[in-house]
C-alpha cells in the first residue's frame, strides 16, 4: 500500500456530506492519495469514510483516530474490515486512546489505564471472530502515539503511528526510537499566510483546543523540552511557530521537508485558513499537492 508522502487531514463536520464528497474528489484530483479524518462529536468516522470512498476512484480514507473507547475490538475489528472490503483496499484504520476528557467526561468511561487498555485491544481486534468475506489485503492500523511506551506497542503490533501536534523533533525522536520499518504518519497544521498577527491569531484559536486543555499534548511537548510559562497566555509564539507551519510556500514546504528529513514516512497537511477555522484552505491544497 502507498499512501504517497503527503496527504490531508481536516475535521470536515462544517461541511454537508455532498460538499465533504466534493472536497475529497478535489483533494483526490490534486494528485494526493490520502485523506484523513478524525473522530471527535461529529460525524460517525466508518460511515463518513464509506461514503466519501463511494465518491472517490482512487483516494485512500484514513481515520486520524478513531476512538478505542467508542467501540469494543470485535466491532473496530468488523468495521475497518467491511470498509476496506467495499472500497477495494482503499482504508487505513488510525486508532488511539483519545484524551481523558473526552473519554471520562463526555463519554462517561474510566480512563485510568490507555495503555493497558490499548495493549489488550490490539490483541483481541486481531483474533475477533469476522464471518463474511474478508478484504483482499488486510487493513493497515496505525497508532495515535507520542510517548515511549504506546510507541513500542505501535512499533510492535501495529503498521506505524500516527503522531499529532508535533513539531520536526518529535518525528526525529519516534523514528530513533521505533526503527526505520514502522510508518510514522505526522500531522502538520499549516496557515498560508505571512502576516505574523493574522497568522499567530489564527494558530492560536486551533491550537487551544488542545493546549492546555488536553494533558497528552501538553505533557508531550514538555518532554521536548517547553516550560510551563510557554502554555500560557495562548501559548508563546516559538511554541504556536514550532506547532503550526505558517507563512510563505517556502517556509511551510521547509517544514513538511522537516519532517520527511527527520524520518516521517508521510505528513498529513491540515490546511487551515487564516480567516476561518471551520473550512479547509484549498490553496493550501493546490499548493502542496505531489508534483
Amino acid at each position: 500500500m502507498d499512501i504517497g508522502k503527503v496527504g490531508i487531514w481536516f475535521f470536515l463536520d462544517a461541511m454537508t456530506a455532498p460538499d465533504s464528497a466534493k472536497f475529497a474528489q478535489a483533494v483526490e484530483k490534486a494528485g494526493y492519495k490520502a485523506l484523513w479524518i478524525p473522530e471527535a462529536v461529529g460525524r460517525e468516522p466508518f460511515a463518513h469514510a464509506t461514503y466519501l470512498l463511494d465518491h472517490t476512484e482512487r483516494l485512500f480514507i484514513a481515520t486520524g483516530i478513531a476512538n478505542i473507547w467508542a467501540r469494543d475490538a470485535i466491532t473496530m475489528a468488523a468495521a475497518s474490515k467491511t470498509v476496506a472490503e467495499l472500497s477495494g483496499g482503499r482504508f487505513v484504520l488510525g486508532i488511539g486512546v483519545s484524551h481523558k476528557p473526552l473519554v471520562l467526561n463526555l463519554r462517561g468511561h474510566s480512563y485510568e489505564k490507555p495503555y493497558s487498555y490499548m495493549k489488550d485491544y490490539l490483541p483481541k481486534m486481531k483474533s475477533a471472530l469476522y464471518r463474511a468475506p474478508e478484504p483482499k489485503e488486510e487493513v493497515p492500523i496505525v497508532l495515535a502515539a507520542l510517548h515511549p511506551k504506546m510507541l513500542a506497542l505501535c512499533a510492535e503490533q501495529t503498521q506505524g503511528t500516527h503522531t499529532y501536534f508535533v513539531p520536526p523533533e518529535h518525528t526525529a525522536k519516534v523514528r530513533a526510537q521505533i526503527g526505520p520499518k514502522p510508518w510514522i504518519c505526522a500531522a502538520q497544521a499549516v496557515i498560508l499566510e505571512k502576516d505574523a498577527t493574522k497568522a499567530r491569531t489564527m494558530a492560536r484559536q486551533y491550537m487551544k483546543t488542545y493546549v492546555p486543555r488536553l494533558p497528552n499534548y501538553t505533557n508531550n511537548l514538555k518532554a521536548l523540552g517547553y516550560g510551563d510559562a510557554e502554555f500560557a497566555n495562548g501559548c508563546s509564539d516559538r511554541l504556536v511557530d514550532d506547532i503550526v507551519a505558517w507563512g510563505s510556500e517556502e517556509k511551510i514546504q521547509d517544514r513538511i521537508d522537516a519532517h520527511l528529513k527527520a524520518g516521517a514516512t508521510h505528513v498529513c497537511i491540515l490546511p487551515i485558513r487564516a480567516d476561518n477555522e471551520t473550512l479547509p484552505d484549498m490553496r493550501v491544497v493546490e499548493t502542496f499537492a505531489p508534483k
